[in-house]
């Protein structure tokens, strides 16, 4: 039995709960190299889990997978217990989930709007189509306000905003897709403690939404502060899936460093 299982997904199980997404043995191995090696993780709504583990952990690989970036060798992907293939992002998105990596991926020379709604612009018009530029403004407007997302502007141009702001606009934007799981890469490791602060208030905003929401973090204080239950990996294996409030962060970082005690 694994890890997960044992430590997870019992309760959650036992309580009647689906997780919206789960992985189940999940393996990605390049020639004799193992990537990531047999992971089983329930991933729930309205619950934050954190993933830490050294460089090299398989952390990204894993992401990545539940991202639809890489296919897995071997293993499967639920949702809402039903089994799924992602052979591109794409179908993860379809599948309602939003990866937020650290490069954020925003169109720097475009408005907080227009990457709010990018691939999802609101058009009126025929034969012609015309972009409804006032109506987007505005729902963007109500969706930072109802985010508690402090932009004064919709129409500043994302080159302008802070780190802090970027992430808040690419957050808007997958709130705006309708996403039911949101992946965050270190989405704090370049952010004042100001900043930190109204993005993690932002990451809690979405689970009381009942949005599941995973996060990869070398800040243990973050981790720590935000998250349900923190997953360890360590040389592409899920070796811990702890509940936060019945661990330390000695504990974790022991796990990081040594392995399975």
């Amino acid at each position: 039995m694994s890890v997960a299982s044992l430590d997870a997904g019992g309760e959650g199980r036992a309580a009647g709960r689906v997780p919206f997404l789960e992985a189940r043995n999940v393996t990605k191995r390049y020639g004799g190299l193992f990537a990531v090696r047999d992971v089983t993780l329930p991933l729930y709504p309205g619950e934050v889990v954190g993933i830490v583990g050294d460089n090299g952990a398989g952390k990204s690989t894993f992401i990545k997978i539940l991202a639809g970036d890489h296919e897995p060798t071997s293993g499967d992907l639920l949702i809402e217990g039903r089994p799924v293939r992602f052979a591109r992002p794409r179908d993860a998105k379809r599948a309602q989930i939003e990866t937020i990596y650290q490069d954020l991926a925003l169109c720097e020379n475009l408005s907080v709007m227009d990457n709010v709604f990018l691939g999802h612009e609101i058009t009126s018009g025929l034969p012609f189509r015309f972009l409804r530029r006032a109506r987007m403004h505005a729902e963007t407007r109500i969706l930072l306000d109802d985010l508690g997302i402090g932009i004064p502007s919709t129409h500043e141009i994302v080159v302008n905003l802070s780190g802090g702001q970027r992430q808040a606009t690419a957050l808007a934007r997958v709130a705006k897709a309708g996403a039911k799981l949101v992946i965050l890469d270190e989405p704090t490791a370049a952010l004042g403690v100001r900043e930190t602060r109204a993005l993690l208030d932002l990451v809690l905003r979405f689970r009381e939404q009942g949005k599941a929401i995973l996060v990869i973090s070398h800040e243990m204080r973050d981790v720590f502060e935000i998250t349900d239950r923190i997953a360890v990996f360590k040389r592409g294996e899920l070796i811990a899936d702890r509940r936060t409030k019945e661990t330390t962060p000695d504990e974790i970082v022991s796990l990081i460093m040594r392995g399975r005690q």
